[in-house]
């Protein structure tokens, strides 16, 4: 892919040793053939696969998603075209509503990317991407025959998505024993949001991050991967590769869930390593509570999303990165 489509700081990537230089290259990473839970959305054994996989892990594997292989298909084929685009291009062609950011994943609520102090290769996450509202893709207008196809695939994917996400909401909070009718603002489908993700091939990849570790803020996050590979997650202080599978998504469980279930299901830490040979696209849909819905939990003070998502904001300001519910925790000592 012609280097002028990546955001200046990353086109000497192949050719320059000042990556970052994380404490992460030297832990292993257990590269089972697939460790990650499978779980089936038209089974009658739903909840009970539900329960153990987002208990024991927080992510899992889903089959039998009713996402047509063909729409999964063209959105990578849509992504790889609308990234080839030159960088300046990108920046002027996505415009409010969608918002297009490079080097960070953390963005405002408005969608601005929030990036550290000084950008350099030694301070960023190798990444480009762009934030799609699906709620509000119908105010955005498109001037490029790419980006405007692009558009109409993202809002059929954002439909089927909703759906897989209310699925899963609905049987994780019967697998939990809480009210649906009082639960039912804690995942609203006007947050939805994708975010397609680029992450550049890079010589020196041991030591080079896409991601930093982290978890995500949501109920819950969708993901389909290319089949380059590079996401691993923590479980039980090891780090396992999780593999591209064709026609399967993996379920994240984000910090907002982890929350409503009281501590009893996990908000998984997760990372994303650059590859030395290819690049990788990823697809990924968050959802998360309406605006003004509280989160009560024993674990926590009551807070909305906009709470969180303002602390977030002041904590990568000042010490730059996401503390997360840590900060919302009650004292056990209260």
């Amino acid at each position: 892919m012609a280097s002028e489509s990546y955001p200046p700081l990353f086109r000497s990537l192949n050719n320059s040793t000042q990556i970052v230089d994380s404490d992460e290259k030297a832990e292993p990473v257990h590269d089972l053939e697939d460790p990650i839970p499978l779980v089936d959305l038209q089974s009658l054994k739903l909840g009970k696969q539900l329960g153990e996989a987002c208990e024991q892990w927080g992510i899992f594997r889903l089959v039998n998603h009713g996402v047509p292989p063909t729409l999964l298909s063209q959105l990578q084929d849509h992504a790889e075209k609308f990234f080839s685009l030159p960088f300046e291009s990108k920046q002027s062609l996505i415009t409010s509503p969608l918002s297009y950011f490079w080097g960070t994943p953390a963005l405002t609520p408005s969608g601005a990317a929030l990036h550290r102090k000084g950008s350099t290769l030694e301070n960023i996450n190798l990444v480009e991407g762009f934030n799609v509202p699906i709620a509000q893709l119908n105010q955005f207008q498109a001037d490029n025959h790419i980006v405007a196809s692009f558009s109409l695939v993202l809002e059929e994917y954002g439909k089927h998505l909703a759906r897989i996400a209310t699925t899963i909401f609905e049987a994780m909070l019967k697998n939990l024993g809480l009210d649906p009718v009082e639960s039912k603002s804690n995942l609203s489908h006007s947050t939805g949001s994708v975010r397609v993700y680029r992450y550049p091939r890079c010589s020196n990849s041991n030591s080079a991050w896409g991601l930093d570790v982290h978890t995500d803020s949501s109920v819950v996050s969708i993901l389909n991967q290319d089949d380059v590979g590079g996401l691993e997650v923590l479980k039980d202080n090891d780090w396992f590769t999780v593999k591209p599978i064709p026609n399967t998504l993996i379920i994240n469980l984000g910090d907002m869930m982890q929350a409503i279930s009281d501590d009893k299901y996990k908000s998984v830490t997760h990372r994303v390593k650059v590859n030395k040979n290819k690049e990788r696209i990823s697809v990924c849909y968050f959802v998360f509570p309406g605006e003004g819905s509280v989160i009560r939990s024993s674990k926590y003070k009551p807070f909305t999303y906009s709470d969180f998502q303002e602390q977030v904001q002041q904590d990568i300001k000042t010490v730059g990165y996401k503390v997360g519910l840590e900060k919302f925790k009650i004292s056990e000592a209260a």
